[in-house]
């Protein structure tokens, strides 16, 4: 049976990971910060990335590493720095001494542009770390992520229902992915296929050109059942927006400066010549119904 290690294994992306590893047959080996459930097939490793000896108990035997985790909304740059540039450092070196040939890395399409923000940069310091670890390592670069469990874009779900919806400045478009089907390409790559080392791929579910503001805003009012009026905001308007958020949120957020930045650039669309080859992967779940299933979850959940 192969063994996975997985960093990030609690978050929105790596629980959607874990569940469809252990769909899969796999056996797990994730590293977490609190205690959790015992669960078939998976060993919790309790620890962080700065957590030498954790790392190495994740690392011992696995096949391949998953490194999922990372920071996308912290107070300060040091925050993101810390994170992904630091944690990405100290995953690599895990793996290299437990002799883990493979890492799968999940970086961000912000990483295209890394000037825009320092999430992006810290991404794309990271990617740098990844292609000069000598593993075979393969970076996947999505675009923005949704489904079941995620509360950066339930936002946008609850002020839907409010038949106002507030989007980017035009122009702009980006592409969407699907949590599972991200979660499938992550396993997909696991494999020694030759093909995917060394390689940057861009995910999205399959849509030219990906979505407009506009397009992405009308459809998650469908997928709650209204025709919410899409208002475009300046990028002045979104910095008083996130200066309110700060105040309101402090930490926790949501709207912050940071975003700002990148939220503002008009192409997040996912590039033709770093698409997955369709022999290795290709989206299962058609956006419109998947906003649609995800807005039922989130209503189960009592979040929407």
């Amino acid at each position: 049976m192969t063994l996975v290690a997985i960093t990030g294994a609690t978050g929105f992306v790596g629980q959607a990971v874990v569940d469809r590893a252990l769909a899969a047959g796999l056996e797990v080996r994730a590293l977490v910060r609190r205690d959790q459930e015992k669960r078939k097939g998976v060993t919790w490793v309790k620890g962080d990335l700065s957590d030498t000896r954790a790392l190495t108990r994740l690392m011992k035997g696995a096949e391949a590493v998953l490194h999922v985790a990372g920071a996308i909304n912290p107070p300060d740059a040091a925050g993101f720095e810390a994170a992904n540039v630091t944690g990405t450092l100290s995953v690599i070196e895990a793996s290299r001494k437990a002799g883990v040939p493979r890492l799968v890395f999940v970086s961000s399409l912000s990483a295209r542009e890394p000037g825009l923000s320092a999430y992006g940069s810290s991404k794309a310091r990271a990617e740098k770390l990844v292609k000069a670890s000598g593993l075979d390592w393969t970076i996947v670069r999505p675009p923005a992520i949704y489904g079941p469990r995620d509360r950066e874009m339930l936002e946008l779900f609850r002020l839907a229902r409010w038949r106002l919806l507030p989007m980017p400045p035009k122009p702009g478009r980006a592409s969407l992915v699907h949590v599972d089907d991200l979660a499938d390409l992550l396993l997909a790559l696991i494999p020694a296929n030759r093909s995917a080392f060394h390689r940057t791929f861009e995910p999205d579910d399959g849509r030219p050109g990906g979505w407009s503001h506009y397009e992405l805003a009308r459809a998650i009012g469908w997928a709650v059942g209204c025709r919410p009026w899409v208002v475009h905001l300046s990028r002045r308007a979104l910095g008083w927006v996130a200066a309110l958020d700060g105040r309101l949120r402090k930490d926790k957020a949501k709207m912050t400066p940071d975003r700002v930045g990148y939220m503002c650039h008009p192409d997040w669309v996912v590039r033709e010549r770093a698409r997955v080859p369709q022999r290795l992967w290709q989206p299962r779940i058609e956006t419109r119904q998947g906003l649609t299933a995800t807005a039922r979850w989130y209503r189960k959940a009592g979040w929407l």
